[in-house]
């Protein structure tokens, strides 16, 4: 999102002390996560971890020898008795398989991440990124979703429901039947506050002019909830109520086009619809008491997950 918060600790370390009773979340590419005093990272909520997938996935995105450093890092949270919420934070593109690079890092048994949080690299348009989107999802993205919900539910046999970021909210949705908006609180109720004091409602359009609704030196913060949503297609699509309408950003700008828009969303569907084929199994193992519908709200409060891919 613009930036790497372990790069301006001492700037960090003097916002908590300023507000010693707020909750603090991070989203950090993990290298230099050590170099946080102890007494400080064991105060953040959440802590979501930039890694891929296994080291070759990782590494190939990101770097030779990103996949160890960020291990060791995560590590060292384990070691100065960190108890919150550990989420590793992908970002999927065409090397990317998404059943084998969640079950790695689910199966991580050192250092264990509590979730794994996935968004797709789609709408930009940095070169290389993707060669074949369409084929990329009909042969690998879509049935490894299927695939993962499959095994998730069925996990759940033994009274475990494993920490998919993605599936957890939407599942919840699903059994309820209590719907969703835009789940990752853009416009409604979470904002960013860019470096020359204007509020954003989403943190990666610092630079697009609709994006910008008050300044924190004369806007109400009581006056900006709810203050932006998502237009149509989303507020008239069948999914919408689980859903939420995905992103703002991309509903406003549009990068890919109205197609390539489509081609997103229809992989949040192919989702939705793989997940609601297992509701039946998961309110089987409620009814027997297995499962508690309380292990599908997550997050606690809003962690920086979108939630939706």
């Amino acid at each position: 999102y613009g930036g790497e918060p372990t790069l301006r600790i001492p700037l960090m370390t003097r916002v908590m002390d300023r507000f010693p009773n707020a909750r603090f979340m991070m989203q950090t590419n993990g290298l230099l996560l050590n170099r946080i005093p102890e007494d400080y990272a064991r105060r953040i909520h959440s802590m979501l971890v930039s890694i891929d997938g296994p080291k070759e996935v990782t590494d190939g995105y990101r770097s030779k020898g990103v996949y160890e450093r960020v291990l060791e890092n995560v590590h060292w949270l384990s070691d100065i008795g960190f108890d919150g919420d550990i989420v590793a934070r992908m970002a999927v593109s065409q090397e990317s398989d998404i059943y084998r690079d969640v079950r790695h890092l689910l199966d991580l048994k050192e250092p264990v991440f509590d979730h794994v949080h996935w968004q797709l690299n789609a709408m930009w348009d940095a070169e290389g990124n993707w060669t074949d989107f369409d084929g990329w999802v009909k042969e690998s993205y879509n049935p490894g979703i299927t695939r993962l919900a499959k095994e998730w539910v069925a996990g759940m046999k033994e009274g475990k429901v494993a920490g998919i970021v993605p599936f957890l909210p939407v599942m919840h949705t699903i059994l309820t039947d209590e719907p969703s908006l835009l789940r990752c609180g853009s416009g409604r109720d979470t904002f960013a506050i860019h470096v020359d004091g204007s509020i954003g409602v989403c943190p990666i359009s610092p630079d697009w002019e609709f994006s910008i609704v008050g300044n924190i030196r004369n806007t109400n913060p009581r006056s900006l909830r709810n203050i932006m949503t998502v237009e149509n297609p989303c507020p008239t699509c069948e999914e919408y109520g689980v859903c939420g309408g995905r992103c703002l950003f991309a509903n406003k700008q549009r990068l890919w086009g109205q197609e390539g828009f489509d081609k997103v969303c229809d992989t949040v569907k192919h989702m939705i619809s793989a997940l609601r084929a297992e509701a039946p199994t998961v309110r089987q193992l409620m009814k027997s008491g297995v499962i508690s519908v309380d292990s599908f709200v997550y997050p606690e409060f809003n962690n920086g997950c979108e939630i939706i891919p």
